[in-house]
């Protein structure tokens, strides 16, 4: 069994009336990327700022990297990395003075300064760009320098909030391919996402809704426990069908997906495919087949109206 690096037991936190994050329970295993997935507001940043020590919890406690939470924070400061939703690094700076400056918040002496930044420049393909200033450069640059910032003290845990929002998908995947080489290398990383497709590579996700946990597990686990409520409708006239469909009584949710229709019965519906079947009844030339669940039918059945 692998150590636990991170416990959440009953973890909450409000901010006046609203509650942002409610009694939510996680264990996160070393050694792998364990997800948060859910829309904004959903509660994800404020559970990230908690696990970091950057906010209290109203109630409910953590353990991370064995310091208790809350409690005091400061071991855990050389010991973790946190990566913002936005670029918070200098943007009048040079990529190689912004190293700089984070490697003397660490403290770092001269030399141990100089091979580390040299070697992360090599890492993250910024040799290139070592004296252009962060302001000039292109979105998947400045992210590669966030991420050297963020490990260049070596941090055992790391925080990813919404890391690749706002790259195109060879960046996404390039800058995937670097958190694994950080995971091979004994890094566990925590990271937050709307994104089904980026939920989708991490080893294990909690799905979180108006600030509690609907879901938990690996994304192969949660798919398959939707396994046989998900069927693609082929027919003529889609858009009418699919508001025929919408309104079947076990149906949760109706969307195309180019020429087909893509239909995620209820967990109430003892027999999913008998439903769809009821639903296109009177309605000619239709085809309905059960196919392959993904993550977004995981997400919409897990946060959708329960009684449904």
């Amino acid at each position: 069994m692998s150590a636990t690096v991170a416990e959440t037991f009953g973890l909450s936190r409000t901010f006046g009336a609203k509650t942002a994050v409610d009694k939510v329970d996680l264990t996160i295993q070393k050694g792998t990327v364990y997800g948060l997935l859910g829309p904004n507001g959903s509660g994800k940043t404020t559970a990230m700022r908690m696990l970091t020590g950057l906010l209290r919890p109203s109630g409910g406690h953590a353990v991370v990297l064995g310091t208790r939470l809350p409690g005091n924070p400061e071991p855990l400061k050389r010991r973790i990395g946190y990566m913002t939703q936005g670029f918070t690094h200098y943007r009048d700076l040079t990529v190689t003075e912004n190293l700089h400056f984070v490697a003397d918040i660490h403290d770092f002496s001269r030399s141990e300064k100089r091979q580390r930044i040299n070697e992360l420049l090599e890492i993250y393909d910024l040799d290139a760009q070592a004296n252009m200033l962060a302001g000039a450069m292109s979105g998947g640059q400045r992210q590669r320098l966030a991420l050297a910032a963020t490990v260049l003290h070596g941090p055992e845990l790391l925080f990813l909030d919404e890391p690749t929002s706002a790259v195109d998908p060879e960046t996404r995947r390039n800058f995937w391919e670097q958190l694994f080489d950080l995971v091979e290398a004994g890094t566990t990383i925590i990271v937050s996402t709307h994104l089904m497709d980026e939920a989708e590579r991490c080893h294990r996700i909690a799905i979180l809704d108006h600030g509690q946990k609907r879901a938990d597990g690996t994304p192969h686990d949660l798919m398959e426990q939707v396994a046989g409520r998900v069927f693609e409708v082929s027919g003529t006239n889609l858009r009418p069908i699919s508001r025929t469909l919408a309104n079947g009584a076990d149906i949760l949710s109706v969307s195309q997906i180019g020429a087909r229709l893509r239909v995620l019965v209820s967990k109430t519906a003892e027999n999913p495919q008998a439903a769809v079947e009821v639903a296109l009844r009177g309605i000619s030339d239709t085809i309905s087949q059960p196919t392959r669940p993904n993550l977004e039918d995981v997400f919409v059945l897990a946060t959708r109206n329960p009684v449904r």
